[in-house]
């Protein structure tokens, strides 16, 4: 059974390689469910490790329908990516109303070859999945990470069976979130082939910053914020 490490620095992806794992979904935030890694930390990862690393192509956190300048920004990331040696590419666009956006992400799976793409679990969003795969079957996706639309892999077992079975080896069903040594035996008596994990303990913890960097408004996945115009104009005004 193949092991995907979701590695969001690079110690965890030194990690993954010296553990054994086979492969690495490179990112970064995983509080936000994970967004595309800075180029930098990409080539320090291909500097260091030999087994394959995917990398995930997701220009912000919140939903998966994204304007004219993200898609460019998305399809800029997938160049560069193959350019620098990356071994596969991790992303998907919805619709508003979540289903697969199905010229987008053909485009994206295109433009990813002649590396694997794999559609992220923005498939854990589309109100169908049964249809869902058969759409990505057709674009040439390769495999769909996803917890069986459940808070982990394991509550969403049976939507995962249900969608390894009706791939058939005509796409991989890659089985991820909350997957742990505890619950890892279940995906493989299930017979799936392949599993991700990111298998993270906690190495670090300092003292409670005096001014804390985070905003909670921030993490609600339903709202998309964006600096506004009138409130800079008013800004510059005040100036004056």
């Amino acid at each position: 059974m193949t092991l995907e490490i979701c590695a969001a620095n690079i110690q965890s992806a030194i990690n993954a390689e010296k553990a054994g794992a086979h492969r690495v979904e490179l990112c970064s935030e995983l509080a936000v469910g994970g967004i595309t890694p800075s180029f930098g930390m990409i080539q320090e990862v291909l500097k260091k490790v030999a087994i394959p690393v995917f990398v995930l192509i997701r220009p912000r956190s919140g939903n998966f329908t994204y304007s004219e300048d993200e898609f460019e920004i998305i399809k800029a990331d997938i160049l560069n990516c193959k350019k620098m040696g990356c071994t596969g590419i991790v992303s998907g666009v919805l619709n508003v109303d979540n289903s697969i956006d199905v010229i987008r992400t053909k485009e994206l799976v295109e433009l990813s070859k002649p590396l694997p793409f794999t559609f992220h679990r923005a498939f854990d969003w589309v109100p169908n999945p049964a249809e869902a795969i058969e759409t990505l079957i057709d674009i040439g996706v390769h495999r769909i990470l996803t917890s069986g639309q459940s808070s982990t892999a394991e509550k969403g077992i049976e939507l995962l069976t249900q969608l390894h079975q009706q791939a058939n080896n005509r796409i991989q069903i890659l089985p991820g979130g909350g997957i742990n040594e505890n619950n890892v035996k279940l995906f493989k008596d299930k017979g799936f082939t392949e599993i991700h994990a990111s298998a993270t303990t906690l190495v670090q913890e300092t003292a409670v910053p005096i001014v804390t960097m985070n905003s909670t408004k921030f993490f609600q996945e339903n709202k998309v914020f964006e600096s506004n115009t009138e409130i800079i104009c008013r800004i510059l005004k005040n100036l004056d």
